[in-house]
């Protein structure tokens, strides 16, 4: 049978196969931040279900991402021993059997059992994604890999917000959540079909995390990772409550711009990449500056549903470079650890996901939904100004070269 060697040297399958498994990646992704995003788009109804407010509503999507930032520091070390297919395949289940929790929960606490369910798989997965990317294909196609891998993100963002408000509406958000499971259980059917043994390889341990973070690039990176996803994500979580409030349409209109907002995201993948290769720093401290005027103006000036579409759209735009961007920053200032340092980056994006979404429930309940997005701004600013002054000339250049591979 022919063989190809991966970037780590070893054998794996035929080529055909390895495609396969890193498309079977790239679902796993899907599912996972599929799920992940649902609230976004179901915020209403869940609440109004549960008797609850639309900031503690709002919540769940915070569970997931504190379990997420536990589960990305950890997997590594717990699991080192273990063979990456197992891993990745619990996590697929896991995945399965959180949406199914939230599908049927009666109270909030319920929900968030399963929302924190959701955040271990998450987190494990995305931790370990790239590393078994890495080891699934020759190193000269590595780039390609990793970009369809990552496009899964982009799907997700194409579909969820859509489908999971236009389902809710038409069927209630349980069948959503219900219908997400369906979808998990044909990822790891997928999965377990293609994806090889991965027998457990390096030095995960606790210890490198302090290893890595303890470099100056990786923290300020962390830093400004942490101002970027915040300041996203208290603006996604609780959009649906601006387009109901402020720009005043209805569902249908909702689920449109939303769209709208996925397949600008998807395109902003491809600008990414473009942009990393002419300049780094260009692209890490100008895309948060960008989505900062945009929070700033919809705050101000929204009300308009052409205008509002137009600057969610842009947003949606500006927002798709960020994982591209952060990801060759990130590869190539901890290569020797690929997993430890997916780790910690993915813990960084949770933990930033969990603060945003915590903090923008608790000012929406306080002063409502366009403070948030003068909040969000204000925070998107001061990570723009900390990429200026943190990202440094050497990072810029090898980044940069590993957009241009």
């Amino acid at each position: 049978m022919n063989r190809e060697h991966t970037a780590a040297g070893a054998p794996v399958a035929t080529l055909t196969a390895a495609w396969a498994a890193v498309f079977s990646m790239c679902l796993g992704v899907f599912g996972l931040v599929g799920a992940e995003f649902l609230p976004a788009s179901l915020l209403t109804d869940m609440a109004q279900d549960l008797g609850i407010s639309e900031g503690l509503a709002g919540q769940a999507v915070t569970a997931t991402a504190v379990m997420g930032v536990i589960a990305s520091l950890s997997v590594a070390a717990l699991a080192r021993s273990i063979d990456r297919r197992r891993v990745l395949l619990g996590f697929s289940a896991l995945l399965v059997l959180s949406n199914l929790v939230v599908a049927f929960s009666t109270s909030v606490e319920i929900l968030l059992i399963g929302r924190l369910m959701l955040g271990a798989a998450l987190g494990g997965f995305w931790s370990l994604s790239t590393a078994v990317v890495m080891r699934l294909v020759p190193e000269a196609n590595v780039p390609k890999a990793l970009s369809i891998m990552v496009s899964g993100v982009a799907a997700a963002t194409i579909f969820a917000a859509p489908v999971g408000s236009y389902v809710g509406d038409m069927f209630g958000w349980r069948v959503a959540f219900a219908g997400a499971a369906g979808l998990g259980l044909a990822v790891f059917a997928f999965q377990f079909a293609t994806l090889p043994s991965l027998p457990a390889r390096g030095r995960a341990r606790f210890g490198m995390l302090v290893e890595l973070i303890s470099r100056k690039r990786v923290a300020l990176a962390m830093l400004a990772v942490l101002m970027v996803f915040g300041g996203h994500m208290s603006l996604f979580t609780y959009i649906r409550p601006f387009l109901e409030t402020v720009t005043g349409i209805g569902i249908t209109a909702i689920s449109g711009t939303l769209l709208a907002f996925g397949i600008a995201n998807f395109i902003g993948n491809y600008l990414g990449s473009m942009l990393v290769a002419r300049s780094l720093l260009m692209t890490l401290a100008i895309t948060p500056l960008t989505i900062a005027v945009l929070a700033f103006l919809l705050a101000t000036i929204g009300g308009n549903f052409a205008t509002d579409l137009v600057l969610i759209t842009l947003w949606g735009l500006a927002f798709g470079t960020v994982p591209v961007a952060w990801s060759a920053w990130i590869a190539r200032s901890g290569p020797d650890e690929a997993e430890s340092a997916g780790g910690l980056l993915v813990a960084a994006i949770n933990l930033a996901i969990a603060l945003g979404a915590a903090i923008g429930g608790l000012v929406l309940d306080l002063s409502g939904v366009q403070s948030v997005f003068l909040a969000s701004g204000s925070v998107l600013v001061l990570a723009a100004i900390t990429v200026i002054a943190g990202v440094d000339a050497k990072a810029q250049g090898t980044a940069a070269e590993a957009a241009g591979a």
